[in-house]
């Protein structure tokens, strides 16, 4: 230990270094903090030639090579030292494990898909259950996923939950890739199946409790959750009483509540409202909303076109492993045909005058969306109505002038049912595999 008076070998480097720099025997000044709006450099004096003071055996230089700055685009300032020069600083990672550079503010970021598929496919034995299908889900929307029995509904939604692995293509769920990062997945993604995954034995917040220590919740912040998560679905008042008490609407927002312990980032819904009353389908409605609200990805399956029609912001159609359409629900409608007008004769023996009256306009023998052969087929007209109203008055004028007696005209557009069952008719099927597209639909034959 030094006796009084003297300078330890520590304060001794200090103050070298301190002095050294204090009588101006540097090159360049030592580098700001990143915070500082303004660098000053010398361009003629390397970073790495800077003193340092007497040297430090303890010292152990950096493996990374120094920082090299841009020169600045900056004329030299008057009454500086010659070499002088001020500009802001351009922010670069020098670790080389980092080589991207920060955007420069009021540069817009494209925002990062929820979920990204692409070239997604899948086989089991001969049978090819998911074929090169392709799409991207935005964050916080609500993302309908259709398709009839057996189209691949089901199997694609098992790849982005990782309980699939996918035989070719990639799938990134909130950046993850479902096959290299699937534990990453798994903990960002909630999925609820057809059927509830509940203890019936428990209460409904037992339930919620036992979900949260399971997902790694510690018991009291499991039991805030469940307050939490009850209050929010409305089940407050049924907490203490056994999920076999339920009903199914009950039941399902318990079994959709227990997923959301964890504030998953993207949910999969398949099949929500299977078996539940206009009511309780509601009820899971409303839910679903909330959840784009908070900000939640929602991808829904469903064989219920009106549920997809009402909740998805865009819809993809899935029939025999590929999709066959992809776009909003007005843009689907729009695709099979415009709106028209469905004319009644008063008389159904006046049914074949007033197509031939109406015939320049395009009118057809209307036929029942489920059943051609049906019999309500052949007992109305349909006529296109791009125009809308000009269509009416004229449909008026001609049958006024034919002195044909109508019983009712109505607008009608085309629903989300009629797109489902024009776009996976088993005919259209056909045509796709030989074409590689949709095939025309007539207005007629919805």
């Amino acid at each position: 230990m030094p006796v009084s008076g003297e300078r330890s070998p520590r304060h001794a480097r200090r103050e070298g270094t301190t002095t050294a720099w204090a009588a101006g025997r540097h090159d360049e000044p030592r580098a700001t903090a990143a915070s500082d709006a303004v660098t000053r450099s010398f361009p003629s004096s390397p970073i790495d030639e800077r003193p340092t003071g007497p040297a430090d055996p303890g010292h152990v230089p950096s493996p990374y090579p120094p920082p090299a700055y841009p020169p600045s685009p900056y004329p030299d300032h008057a009454g500086q030292p010659d070499g002088w020069v001020e500009h802001t600083p351009i922010p670069v990672v020098d670790h080389p494990a980092h080589t991207e550079r920060i955007p420069p503010r009021g540069v817009a970021v494209p925002a990062t898909p929820a979920i990204e598929v692409s070239g997604l496919r899948k086989v089991f034995g001969d049978h090819v259950a998911v074929d090169d299908v392709s799409f991207t889900v935005d964050k916080g929307s609500i993302f309908g996923l259709l398709g009839p029995n057996g189209a691949g509904k089901t199997t694609t939604v098992n790849m982005l939950c990782t309980l699939l692995r996918p035989d070719a293509g990639t799938a990134l769920v909130n950046g993850h890739d479902v096959v290299h990062d699937a534990a990453a997945v798994r903990r960002s993604i909630m999925l609820t199946g057809q059927f509830a995954a509940l203890d019936e034995a428990l209460t409904g917040r037992e339930n919620l409790v036992l979900f949260g220590r399971l997902l790694g919740l510690g018991k009291a912040a499991a039991g805030r959750r469940a307050d939490e998560l009850l209050e929010s679905f409305g089940l407050t008042d049924a907490a203490s009483r056994r999920v076999r008490e339920y009903s199914g609407g009950m039941r399902r927002r318990i079994d959709i509540a227990c997923g959301l312990v964890t504030a998953p980032q993207v949910v999969f819904l398949d099949e929500p409202t299977t078996g539940l009353d206009p009511r309780s389908r509601q009820e899971v409605w409303r839910l679903v909303e909330s959840l784009r609200e908070q900000g939640v990805t929602t991808l829904l399956t469903t064989q219920y076109l009106e549920e997809a029609d009402v909740l998805s912001d865009r819809i993809v159609v899935i029939d025999q492993g590929r999709v066959i359409a992809n776009g909003t629900a007005a843009e689907l409608k729009a695709s099979i045909g415009t709106a028209f007008y469905e004319v009644t004769p008063s008389d159904p023996d006046d049914v074949v005058r007033v197509r031939d009256v109406l015939a320049d306009l395009g009118a057809r023998m209307a036929e029942s969306p489920d059943d051609p052969d049906s019999p309500a087929t052949g007992l109305s007209i349909s006529v296109p109505a791009p125009d809308g109203a000009n269509a009416l008055v004229e449909i008026v004028r001609r049958t006024t002038d034919a002195r044909l007696e109508l019983s009712d005209v109505a607008l009608r557009t085309p629903t989300l049912d009629e797109v489902f069952l024009a776009l996976t008719a088993p005919n259209g099927s056909a045509s796709r595999e030989e074409t590689g597209a949709a095939p025309p639909i007539r207005v007629d034959a919805l």
